[in-house]
């Protein structure tokens, strides 16, 4: 029996088209640098792609264990035990995921519940508040304060009540290039302490901090570690964000439960790739020298820019880098991002997608994880607007 369109209600009424695939449909259409989405434009390491080849030919093609490949959960306990000296227990408590989005999402379905409150700092990743509204819960906003979009945790207290189930943190952040401190960490501790929050901690590009920062993650700190899901992505950090290939590390508890749901939602993900990452992993330079190289990346854009009109604030972490075109138009960001695009060839992402209420401060998000070519043709645009 055929519905009528009238009989079909949106789950998602105010959900459209991603920004990134409306962006670089867009850079495509006009044939223009496309510093929109988050993805490299220089090859992965040739010894991860023959890695893969390898185990591909050996027959390493079929279903995986639910969790993932043993020996990859047991380099990521190790990893994790080498970066952070936290100890996750490779059988219970680390899960191999379709990459960080598919741990996102899983998490929120496994722990939010009608009406449950989840706090989201915005500018906010797109993926988080359409989860949350999937699983009945209601996504409470919490702006970053300007210039440097650091959390204001006065406010953020002013929000908790006996309805609040989850916190989510990004750091490094997207799309903003901020990162968390310490003191940060210490007050989400405090806020956290006796209560029943989770945090949801989206830590995916741990590997990428700049200016000698060092990456706090949740499982630095106990307090905070028994009560959070972190999420980290192989994508990212190897370059290769088509693999589709990350993971969630949690105590047992939590874990038991998001594995409840992560079986239904794909079970298990690519089993060569997870092999060919289990044995890169083994050398820790394929990940901490990734900092390195992506601040000289900045460093290199921002040099390039500094003929320009717009300000420059570096960022901390990420391959993204904020502009603020003030001084150039006064446009709207979605305006000023598509004319930026279609007339002068050059594509970025406005920074009000990324709240759930129209705001225009006047940022664009650039990627500058590309090669220096690309780089410098891109800043020489954009040095004449």
């Amino acid at each position: 029996m055929e519905l009528f369109p009238d009989a079909i209600t949106s789950k998602l009424p105010q959900t459209g088209t991603s920004v990134f695939a409306i962006m670089s449909q867009m850079a495509k259409e006009h044939n223009a640098i496309n510093l929109s989405q988050g993805f490299p434009d220089f090859p992965i390491s040739g010894e991860l792609v023959e890695l893969v080849h390898k185990y591909m030919r050996e027959g390493h093609n079929q279903y995986s264990p639910m969790p993932g490949l043993p020996r990859l959960r047991e380099a990521i306990a190790e990893k994790t035990a080498f970066l952070y000296t936290a100890q996750y227990n490779p059988e219970t408590e680390i899960t191999v995921t379709a990459g960080a989005t598919q741990a996102i999402f899983t998490a929120i379905q496994a722990f939010i519940r009608e009406d449950d409150e989840v706090i989201v700092f915005e500018p906010a990743y797109d993926s988080y508040v359409p989860a949350i509204k999937l699983a009945g819960g209601m996504p409470i906003c919490v702006q970053l304060k300007l210039p440097d979009y650091h959390i204001d945790w006065d406010e953020v207290k002013k929000h908790l009540n006996g309805r609040t189930r989850m916190i989510i943190i990004n750091s490094p952040h997207n799309p903003t290039g901020s990162i968390l401190s310490a003191a940060d960490m210490a007050q989400l501790e405090k806020l956290t302490k006796n209560t029943g929050i989770i945090i949801l901690s989206d830590e995916v590009y741990e590997h990428l901090i700049f200016d000698g920062r060092e990456h706090q993650s949740v499982c630095r700190f106990p307090g905070l570690a028994k009560r959070s899901l972190v999420m980290c992505s192989f994508g990212k950090t190897f370059h290769a964000t088509g693999w589709k290939l990350g993971y969630c590390v949690a105590p047992e508890n939590l874990m038991k439960e998001f594995r409840k749901v992560h079986q239904f939602v794909v079970f298990c993900v690519n089993t060569p790739v997870q092999c060919a990452v289990a044995d890169f992993l083994q050398n820790k330079d394929n990940y901490l020298n990734l900092g390195g190289f992506f601040q000289e990346k900045r460093d290199y854009f921002l040099e390039l820019l500094k003929g320009s009109r717009f300000k420059l604030i570096p960022a901390s972490g990420t391959y993204f880098q904020v502009l603020d075109y003030s001084a150039i138009s006064e446009e709207p960001e979605m305006e000023f991002a598509t004319r930026l695009t279609k007339e002068f060839g050059v594509a970025s992402v406005p920074n009000s997608y990324f709240y759930h209420k129209p705001v225009n401060n006047q940022t664009l998000r650039f990627c500058f994880a590309k090669s220096n070519e690309t780089l410098e043709k891109a800043a020489e645009i954009l040095c004449r607007i």
